[in-house]
């Protein structure tokens, strides 16, 4: 399958490809489009129990299908014998059963950049085999990638062979436009529940919440700097406790700002997912910032900081795994 990376289009179709990113009719439309995709499933805690992992799976999904929420979930395979792995695997399989999907997110969530290529590509391959067998159940075929740390390769010549063998396997990068950083609200919300501290879930959650609708603002003012109208975007949450107990007020955030869920292939139909990522770089950025790259445009300032300093101070005193 054609992840549509580095493939120079003939003249005229680009032409046509840029005109049709640029109508103003799409500009005026009322309802954005955005597609969820949740990272690191069977979950990401620092809470080692199959209860809390089930219960928070089954929490996100039946919320999902309340709101009438698509979304993608990419699994660490990896994470299946943290656990129980049977109870692990059957999380999986209620996303599917939910109208899900799932993607690949690789074995054991490595940076290209730390293990190199030919182990990177080995711990992809590694990654699909419980993922293949339960969409292949409902008769579908794996064919998302997410990228952990959203690092693609570096340098260029390892980003064209990790492309080329995505390519080869049938598999299509599945981009980022909207990043709120929740991993970094996600594990203190987790301490906070285990030291059952309701003030301090209380004062995560405003945080995470008010930090996650600048991020959207944002990312949509960005995307209109760019490209003179609103795109279809695909959003970056993470399986979580967080997120679990966030989503209704995620999905009223969602129809405020009238963005209308739909599938992430139904986002990668956007025109602007056929530009071609010329991005070759150490760290993981966003196709927005990407795009701004290839352009030379500087995107907004308001709206770009880092999530609040007493969250990020929490984060370290529970995890010492900053990158």
């Amino acid at each position: 399958m054609d992840n549509g990376r580095r493939r120079r289009a003939p003249h005229l179709v680009l032409a046509l490809a840029v005109a049709l990113m640029m109508l103003p009719g799409t500009a005026a439309a009322k309802h954005g489009r955005i597609a969820l995709t949740f990272d690191d499933l069977p979950a990401l805690t620092i809470l080692p129990d199959q209860p809390y992992v089930d219960y928070l799976n089954a929490t996100i999904l039946r919320k999902l299908r309340r709101y009438h929420l698509r979304a993608t979930g990419f699994v660490n395979e990896g994470k299946l014998g943290d656990l129980v792995r049977a109870r692990q695997i059957a999380n999986l399989a209620r996303w599917l059963d939910a109208g899900m999907d799932l993607g690949n997110h690789s074995f054991s969530h490595e940076s290209p950049n730390a293990i190199g290529v030919k182990a990177y590509l080995a711990d992809i391959a590694r990654g699909e085999p419980v993922i293949r067998a339960l969409l292949a159940r409902h008769g579908r075929t794996i064919h998302w990638y997410r990228h952990p740390y959203l690092e693609t390769g570096y340098p260029a010549a390892a980003e064209h062979e990790i492309d080329n063998w995505l390519t080869a396997h049938g598999y299509r990068i599945a981009p980022v436009t909207i990043d709120a950083d929740d991993w970094e609200f996600a594990e203190p919300y987790d301490d906070a529940i285990a030291r059952h501290d309701m003030a301090a879930q209380r004062h995560i959650m405003a945080e995470y919440l008010a930090y996650t609708a600048r991020r959207v603002d944002w990312a949509r003012r960005s995307a209109r700097l760019l490209f003179g109208r609103d795109i279809a975007h695909v959003m970056l949450l993470h399986c979580t406790r967080l997120n679990a107990d966030a989503l209704d007020n995620l999905a009223a955030l969602l129809r405020r700002d009238h963005l209308r869920s739909v599938t992430l292939a139904q986002a990668m139909r956007d025109p602007v997912y056929r530009l071609p990522d010329h991005y070759i770089g150490r760290g993981g950025i966003d196709w927005l910032e990407r795009w701004a790259i290839d352009r030379h445009r500087n995107l907004p300032a308001d709206g770009d900081e880092d999530p609040p300093a007493d969250i990020k101070a929490a984060y370290d005193r529970v995890d010492d795994d900053r990158r």
